[in-house]
C-alpha cells in the first residue's frame, strides 16, 4: 500500500466528543494546544501537549475541542537568528477556519465542523463554469460594492449578504459580466503603521489566516452569532451568485503574511516556525520579494501544502470558482529564490482535480530579482497582462497628448494591433489568447475616468506626503488637471473613456473591468486608495452622486458586453496560423484606411494611426461570425474605404465610440441597409467603429 501523505489533515478536526489537532513545525521542541473559555479568551480551560512525528507534524487530542471551541497554540524551540520561539505567546493555528480576538489583541482559532455538517445546503446551485472565452471579469470590493446602495437593506450594506442581495445580483446580471473577482476576503488585519496613523488597510492585502473568511464583511447579526455564522453568510453569498449564473473568483494573498518584517506582530507563522515558513538570507534576515516585509518560502513542502489546502477548501467546501494569485512570481520561486514555471506549487495547482478545474489567474510579478514574469507561467494559468494595459493607455492617451503637443503621436498602429489580437508576442501558441487577462484599470491605480482627468497622482490623503502610488500612469488630463468646466475637454474625456472601454471589451483575451468604471467612478486622482474606507472608494448608487454622463456610459458598457457575447469572432480561444484554418481561432485580415492590405510600411510608420481589422471566427460550437473593427486614432476626421472581401457583402454598424450612447446614431444606422465593401466612410477623430460583416450570397 502507498504511504499515507505525512501532511494530511493539518488543523483541527472537532466533534461532539472532542477533536484532534495537527500542526506542522520542523524546528519546534514543544507544541501545546490550549483551549480557552468562550466568555473569557484569556482563561485557558485545557492544555494538551502535542506529540511530534518524524515528519514534523505535532498531534494531540482534547475532549474540549468541540465545534465552537476557542483555541490557540503555544510553541517553544531553539534560539538563533532564524528562530522566534516564545512559549508565552498564544499563536493562531494556520489552518483555523474561524477567528476571534482576545482583549490583549492576540488571536484565537474557532473550531468549526464541515459546512455540510452544520446543515448548510447548496440546493440546486452549481458552479456556472463559464468558458474562458465567454468570461468577463468584474473586480469588486465586498464592502465597497453595496455600502451606499439604498436598494440593499441598511443592515446588509457592505457585507457578503449585501453582495448577494437581489438588487446587487440584478445589477451584475444586467451589466453583462460573468465573473465577480473579489478583493481579498481571507481574514486580514491592518499594518501596524496604518493603525498608528488611525487608518486601515481597506483593500485587504495583508492576510492573517488563509482558511477563514474576513469577519468584518459579514453582517452584524452573523458576527454576533460567531465564526460559524460568518462562514455561513460567505457560503450563502457564493450560492446566491451561482444561482444568478455568476462565478466567484477570490483575490488571494499567499505570497506574504500580516506578520510583516521581523519587528512586526507575531501572530502565527513566525512563532510556530519562523525559519521554515519564511525566506531568510545567510544572516537570518528576511528575504522580501513582496515589498510587505516577508515572503513565504515556497521551496518548502509545508508552505506549499498550506496554499493548496487553502485553495482546495475554498474551491470545494465553499464552492468558489477560481483564484487570482497576488504577486504570483513569489509562489514560483525555488530554493535558489529563482522563478520557475515548473515550480512544484504551480504544477500542483494545475494537477489537483479541484483546484485545476478552477479559474487560475496569476499576477505575474513581484518585487524580487527577476520578478517580472508576464507570459512565463505554465499553460492553464491566465495572467494579468500589464503590457496590454500600458500599450492601450499609451495608444489612446499618451499618444493623443504627444500629437497635440508636437503634431506627431510618435507611435504607430502595430503594437496596438498585437495587443488587440491577443498578445501573441507575449503568450505562446500552446497557451493562446485566453492566457491574457486584459485590463486597463484595476483596484491599484487610477480609475478609468481618472485616467482621462489627471496627469499626476493626488495621494495626499494617504498620509505619505504623496510618495506612495506609481508615477507611471500613462494618463492624460486632456489639458486640465481634475474637474473641468470646458465642455470640449469634458467631451474629449468621455470619448477617451469609451475608446478604452471599447478596446478592452473588443480585444482577444479575457477582459477585466474594475467596479465603477462602467459609470465613470472617480477617486479624485488618488491612484493608491488602499487605506480609504469611505465614499472615495465605495460605489455610488444615487444618480446625484454619479457623473452626469454615467447613464450613457453604463449603457455603452452593457452594449459592448452584449456585442462580445454575440460575436465569437471577438473571442478566439486559439491563435490563428497563416494559411491554416485553426478551430476556435480567428482568421484575421488587416487593412489600412484606403481599404488595402496592410504592408510593412503601414505597420511600421509612426504616422499610421488608422486600422481596419476584419476577423472571422472558426468556432466549434457556435455559428460562424465575422466582424470589422475600424480604429482611427488621429485628432482629425478621416475618410476610410471599407475593405473588399470575397465572403463579405456588406457591413452593418454595431457601435461607434463617437456616440455618447449606443441608443444614439449608431443603433439608428444599424437599422439601415449595410454599407457596401469599397464604400467611403467618414470616421470621427479618435474613434472606433464595430461592424458585423454580412456574408456574401
Amino acid at each position: 500500500m502507498p504511504e499515507r501523505d505525512p501532511l494530511h489533515g493539518l488543523g483541527v478536526r472537532a466533534g461532539a466528543d472532542g477533536g484532534v489537532a495537527r500542526v506542522w513545525s520542523q524546528h519546534a521542541t514543544s507544541v501545546d494546544l490550549v483551549v480557552f473559555d468562550a466568555d473569557d479568551l484569556d482563561w485557558a480551560i485545557a492544555r494538551t501537549p502535542l506529540v511530534r512525528d518524524e515528519h514534523g507534524v505535532w498531534q494531540g487530542e482534547s475532549a474540549e475541542l468541540r465545534p465552537g471551541a476557542h483555541y490557540g497554540l503555544r510553541v517553544d524551540g531553539p534560539a538563533g537568528v532564524e528562530h522566534a520561539f516564545n512559549p508565552v505567546h498564544t499563536l493562531l493555528d494556520p489552518y483555523a477556519r474561524g477567528l476571534t480576538r482576545a482583549d490583549d489583541g492576540s488571536w484565537r482559532g474557532v473550531a468549526l465542523e464541515s459546512l455540510i455538517a452544520t446543515g448548510f445546503e447548496w440546493g440546486d446551485s452549481a458552479k456556472p463554469r463559464v468558458p474562458l472565452d465567454r468570461t468577463v471579469v468584474y473586480e469588486a470590493h465586498v464592502r465597497g460594492f453595496s455600502k451606499l446602495n439604498p436598494a440593499v437593506p441598511e443592515a446588509l450594506r457592505g457585507t457578503y449578504a449585501g453582495l448577494a442581495h437581489d438588487a446587487s445580483l440584478e445589477y451584475l446580471v444586467n451589466l453583462g459580466i460573468t465573473t465577480v473577482e473579489l478583493l481579498p476576503v481571507h481574514a486580514f488585519v491592518s499594518e501596524d503603521r496604518l493603525v498608528r496613523q488611525g487608518k486601515i488597510n481597506y483593500w485587504g492585502y495583508n492576510t492573517l489566516a488563509f482558511f477563514a473568511a474576513h469577519s468584518p464583511y459579514a453582517s452584524a447579526a452573523a458576527r454576533a452569532e460567531g465564526a460559524a455564522a460568518v462562514r455561513r453568510e460567505f457560503a450563502g453569498m457564493v450560492r446566491r451568485l451561482h444561482e444568478a449564473g455568476l462565478e466567484v473568483v477570490l483575490d488571494v494573498v499567499y505570497n506574504h503574511t500580516a506578520e510583516e518584517g521581523r519587528e512586526g506582530p507575531t501572530s502565527s507563522f513566525r512563532g510556530i516556525d519562523n525559519a521554515a515558513y519564511y525566506r531568510h538570507d545567510a544572516h537570518g534576515r528576511y528575504v522580501d520579494t513582496t515589498g510587505c516585509g516577508n515572503s513565504l518560502d515556497f521551496a518548502g513542502e509545508a508552505p506549499q501544502r498550506l496554499v493548496l489546502d487553502s485553495m482546495r477548501y475554498f474551491a470545494d467546501e465553499l464552492q468558489v470558482d477560481g483564484f487570482r494569485l497576488d504577486l504570483a512570481a513569489t509562489l514560483g520561486r525555488d530554493e535558489r529564490e529563482t522563478f520557475t514555471p515548473e515550480h512544484p506549487l504551480l504544477r500542483a495547482m494545475l494537477d489537483d482535480p479541484v483546484i485545476g478545474a478552477s479559474k487560475l489567474i496569476a499576477e505575474p510579478w513581484d518585487v524580487g530579482p527577476g520578478g517580472w514574469q508576464t507570459g512565463n507561467f505554465p499553460n492553464g494559468f491566465s495572467e494579468w497582462n500589464d503590457r496590454y494595459r500600458d500599450r492601450m493607455r499609451d495608444f489612446w492617451l499618451g499618444d493623443l497628448r504627444r500629437e497635440r503637443e508636437t503634431g506627431s503621436a510618435g507611435s504607430g498602429i502595430g503594437r496596438f494591433a498585437t495587443r488587440l489580437a491577443g498578445s501573441s508576442n507575449t503568450f505562446s501558441g500552446e497557451r493562446g489568447p485566453l492566457a491574457s487577462l486584459n485590463f486597463v484599470t484595476a483596484h491599484d491605480g487610477f480609475t478609468l475616468a481618472d485616467l482621462t482627468a489627471y496627469d499626476v497622482k493626488h495621494n495626499q490623503g494617504n498620509g505619505e506626503q504623496n510618495r506612495d502610488g506609481t508615477d507611471s500612469n500613462n494618463s492624460y488630463n486632456h489639458g486640465v488637471e481634475g474637474e473641468a468646466a470646458d465642455p470640449v475637454v469634458r467631451a474629449a474625456r468621455r470619448r477617451s473613456i469609451r475608446n478604452l472601454l471599447g478596446t478592452l471589451l473588443l480585444s482577444a483575451g479575457v477582459p477585466m473591468i474594475t467596479a465603477g468604471d462602467e459609470f465613470g467612478r472617480s477617486q479624485r486622482g488618488n491612484n493608491n486608495a488602499y487605506c480609504h474606507d469611505s465614499p472615495l472608494t465605495w460605489l455610488a448608487w444615487e444618480e446625484a452622486d454619479r457623473p452626469r454622463f454615467a447613464p450613457a456610459l453604463l449603457e455603452t458598457a452593457r452594449h459592448l458586453m452584449r456585442l462580445r457575447a454575440e460575436n465569437p469572432a471577438l473571442r478566439p480561444m486559439r491563435f490563428g496560423r497563416l494559411g491554416e484554418t485553426v478551430p476556435s481561432a480567428t482568421q484575421m485580415d488587416w487593412f489600412n484606411a484606403e481599404g488595402e492590405t496592410m504592408g510593412i510600411d503601414d505597420w511600421n510608420s509612426p504616422a499610421e494611426r488608422t486600422l481596419q481589422f476584419l476577423a472571422a471566427s472558426t468556432p466549434e460550437t457556435e455559428a460562424p461570425n465575422r466582424i470589422l473593427l475600424v480604429v482611427h486614432a488621429h485628432e482629425s476626421d478621416a475618410e476610410v474605404v471599407l475593405p473588399s472581401h470575397d465572403e463579405v457583402s456588406g457591413y452593418t454598424l454595431l457601435w461607434d465610440s463617437a456616440d455618447e450612447s449606443p441608443s444614439a446614431a449608431s443603433l439608428a444606422s444599424s437599422a439601415a441597409a449595410p454599407l457596401a465593401p469599397g464604400a467611403s466612410l467618414r470616421v470621427g477623430a479618435q474613434s472606433m467603429r464595430l461592424f458585423r460583416a454580412e456574408g456574401a450570397a
